[in-house]
């Protein structure tokens, strides 16, 4: 515990910054990746500029959770920190599209220590009627930082390079580095104990060949395709190996007696449920303003700001009355402000006033920022600090594996619906129409959409592809409903678990 009330506003500083860097990393490469493929080429590769961060990251995560419970939170959070530096500063100079693949990659080493551990130190040095304040904190950078990176890589490629779009964590790093180094002071005693490398090993090849077969199936390589068929076979035999190796290990990466807690296991699906419909809003909202409402690359950006703006109130607010209510009646208002802002999504039209869009937004960004805040909390509820940084880093992990499938599997809804109601919509039409069709069917909407490509469509076939585009969006949205209603059955069972203080904490 730290004791210096002026250290702790340090050290929050330097975890914001943390988290603010590695949270919006991924979003605003993506903005950024076209121009980034025409300077260096490689098209064909240029998957493997997010799924190398990706698979390091999910890879990385529960092992430094373990690893900070066993030796200490300070010295895995700095080498993330360091590592995630390096990784930037190679990037920017890469002159491949291969090399910056590679150093992705050693960014994504450094991303998977910052996230977790981060959250876990907040739970550390502050007494529970603090936490969830902090926490609250901490999640609205996360949501804030997941809707901003777009937004923030698009006027950085346009103003400056994409170059800058790795440089621009080098000062954000340095700051946040040299102020965990200064004022991070970790009382906290770690005894050595027996790194379970069975367990890490199985788990890093059980992620690795998941995601790998999620980047290529049908896309590099059909479904069916021995390729692909091999990575899922060999992510279930080191799935079920991992389990194996955990259940064996005296002191596993993941104690799967954790999830005997009621509150724990609910909060590990949650993140999952939450991290997998949460990531189509922030992909196809954007898809929708430009090429449904005929916006520009950076007013895309910009419609998510209302989104970003909820997540950050609603962090904030199940944040402050965690100490007040259940985790569960918190979770009620969420999953309420969840459904509600996507069920008005999912019934967008062409003809949808802009402003009844960012109300549903703010919806659904509210309810989601509760999540942000109050997940990593209860998954470490009543936890002994031995156990946090895995409890935690199981959190982060899950989220961020709902998103890799809920992407890659709405990704393919929603592009299967629009080549379809293409189909349909220029059926019967002569020549033209037919390529018409055809040019569109694979193509990437925040390019075709640009303004001085939209005004060189004839009409009638723009109205055709508008409307295929809306209902293709909202029919995915619509479909996003199921697991979220999961989610709402999930919340029921997480008891009535509460933070804990001291009753001369709530008299005052």
């Amino acid at each position: 515990m730290i004791k210096k009330d002026n250290n702790l506003k340090f050290v929050v500083a330097g975890l914001l910054l943390g988290i603010l860097m590695a949270a919006m990393d991924n979003t605003i490469v993506a903005t950024a990746m076209g121009t980034i493929v025409s300077d260096l080429g490689g098209f064909d590769k240029f998957i493997w500029v997010t799924s190398a961060y990706m698979v390091a990251v999910m890879a990385g995560m529960p092992i430094f959770g373990k690893l900070s419970d066993m030796f200490g939170r300070k010295r895995f959070f700095i080498f993330g920190l360091a590592v995630f530096l390096i990784g930037s500063a190679l990037c920017g100079l890469a002159q491949s599209i291969i090399q910056l693949s590679i150093f992705r990659a050693i960014q994504g080493i450094g991303g998977g220590a910052l996230m977790p551990i981060a959250f876990t130190i907040v739970f550390d040095i502050f007494p529970p009627e603090n936490r969830g304040k902090m926490t609250g904190l901490l999640g609205a950078v996360f949501g804030a930082a997941s809707v901003l990176g777009p937004l923030l890589g698009a006027y950085i490629t346009d103003y400056f390079s994409w170059h800058w779009v790795f440089y621009v964590n080098v000062p954000i790093g340095i700051v946040s580095l040299i102020l965990i180094v200064r004022f991070y002071k970790e009382s906290l005693q770690h005894s050595k104990q027996k790194i379970d490398w069975a367990g890490a090993i199985t788990l890093v090849i059980s992620v690795v060949s998941l995601m790998f077969a999620l980047e290529f199936g049908g896309k590099e390589y059909d479904w069916n395709s021995p390729q692909i068929i091999g990575l899922f076979a060999s992510f279930f035999i080191f799935f079920v190996a991992f389990f194996i190796a955990e259940i064996k290990a005296e002191e596993p990466i993941l104690p799967l007696w954790l999830f005997k807690r009621r509150l724990f296991a609910t909060s590990q699906i949650l993140s999952f449920l939450y991290g997998g419909t949460f990531i189509i809003l922030t992909v196809f909202i954007p898809i929708f303003v430009q090429a449904v409402y005929g916006g520009s690359a950076k007013n895309a950006g910009l419609i998510l700001t209302p989104m970003m703006l909820g997540s950050v109130a609603g962090s904030s607010v199940g944040g402050i009355f965690l100490t007040k209510t259940s985790y569960r009646n918190l979770m009620i208002i969420s999953i309420i402000s969840y459904v509600a802002g996507m069920f008005f999504l999912g019934n967008m039209t062409p003809d949808t006033a802009r402003y009844l869009v960012t109300v549903y937004m703010i919806l659904v960004g509210f309810g989601v920022g509760f999540s942000f805040s109050l997940l990593p909390t209860a998954s470490m509820h009543n936890l002994e600090p031995q156990y946090r940084g895995s409890a935690n880093s199981t959190n982060s992990f899950l989220r961020s594996f709902g998103m890799t499938l809920g992407v890659t599997i709405f990704g393919s809804i929603q592009t299967n619906v629009f080549t379809d109601k293409l189909k349909i919509a220029f059926k019967g039409m002569q020549g033209a129409g037919n390529q018409g069709a055809a040019s569109f069917k694979m193509g990437d909407p925040r390019e075709i959409f640009q303004a001085s490509e939209r005004s060189k469509i004839p009409g009638f076939i723009l109205d055709k592809i508008v409307h295929a585009m809306s209902d293709s969006i909202t029919h995915t949205f619509m479909l996003a409903l199921i697991p979220i209603v999961l989610a709402a059955i999930v919340i029921i069972f997480m008891g009535k678990a509460r933070v804990q203080v001291s009753k001369q904490v709530m008299k005052s």
